[in-house]
């Protein structure tokens, strides 16, 4: 697409992991990180959302950073824009919101610079800057992805059609990603590797035969990072129970957490934010849909 006058980047939200699948599953959800871009002699980025009104207003801004950074790898300077930047995606809660802005960067590269890049180069970008494909992946494709980065090479599949219902439990506290990576062990013994991907392989073929119980078992018995991370999150123990009670079939850290992400079948949902929000109340409890758009470059009118 053509960079025109004024022109809207809008890039999903999405948990990772679903529990065993660490670093190479991602689910996209309906929260969204917008981007209102028009031409400009110089960069200015700013916001009305109040968590996002002291992020840098020029170069130094982390998406525009991601921009001239991609650009540059094609040998393309890019013209500075005015960018309004907005998003209901919360903070180092683990919904993506760094993904976000990665795959948000790249997209306004790939507008203002006419880069012309296709899915998986923007994949291998976004990747890169993320360290892993679940978060970056799902932002990109929309659905539920599945992933493997090697050797500087993504591969990855995407997955349009689950028929579940997500609801997500969100703290007010925030987890940064590092506190959460610092309680993982070093390595793993061969036995709890097998252990862990097997659980992953099975999670898998659950989810696309649609068999909830199975998935929501396997959901369960994570072995990478949830039996290190719980200690992390007020509540873990008491929120998955009270979940599994009012109609979940599967509970999990969202990412790295606090945020925790139930899945239910179709019709359940609104019975489970209820019990959430009567069981913990100093959390907000939200029902969102799975988005299988992913991100996305619109022509404003002028």
């Amino acid at each position: 697409m053509t960079f025109n006058d004024r022109m809207m980047i809008k890039v999903p939200a999405s948990t990772a992991n679903l529990g065993p699948g660490f670093d190479s599953m991602g689910l996209a959800l309906d929260l969204y990180l917008t981007l209102e871009i028009e031409k400009s002699k110089e960069w200015y980025c700013y916001s009305l959302c109040e968590e996002l009104k002291d992020f840098p207003t020029g170069k130094d801004n982390f998406i525009v950073k991601v921009a001239l950074k991609t650009a540059a790898h094609y040998g393309v300077e890019l013209s500075p824009c005015k960018i309004k930047v907005e998003s209901n995606i919360p903070l180092a809660r683990g919904l993506g919101s760094s993904a976000s802005a990665i795959v948000a960067g790249i997209e306004l590269a790939d507008t203002v610079g006419g880069l012309q890049l296709t899915k998986h180069e923007k994949l291998l970008h976004a990747t890169d800057w993320e360290g892993h494909p679940d978060n970056v992946g799902a932002s990109i494709y929309g659905g539920l992805v599945i992933g493997c980065y090697q050797e500087k090479d993504v591969d990855m599949l995407s997955f349009t059609n689950l028929p579940i219902e997500v609801v997500v439990l969100i703290p007010e506290e925030i987890l940064l990603t590092k506190a959460s990576r610092d309680v993982l062990p070093n390595a793993y013994t061969r036995q709890q590797a097998i252990e862990a991907s097997s659980t992953a392989n099975l999670l898998i073929a659950a989810l696309l035969s649609q068999n909830w119980e199975l998935a929501g078992k396997m959901m369960g018995k994570d072995r990478f990072h949830q039996p290190y991370r719980r200690s992390l999150i007020h509540g873990y123990d008491e929120i998955e129970q009270t979940a599994k009670a009012n109609g979940a079939f599967g509970v999990a850290l969202s990412g790295a957490g606090p945020t925790m992400i139930c899945f239910t079948e179709k019709g359940k949902a609104e019975g489970l934010v209820k019990a959430l929000d009567a069981g913990f109340p100093s959390m907000r409890a939200v029902k969102l849909l799975i988005d299988y758009t992913g991100s996305s470059v619109i022509e404003l009118v002028k």
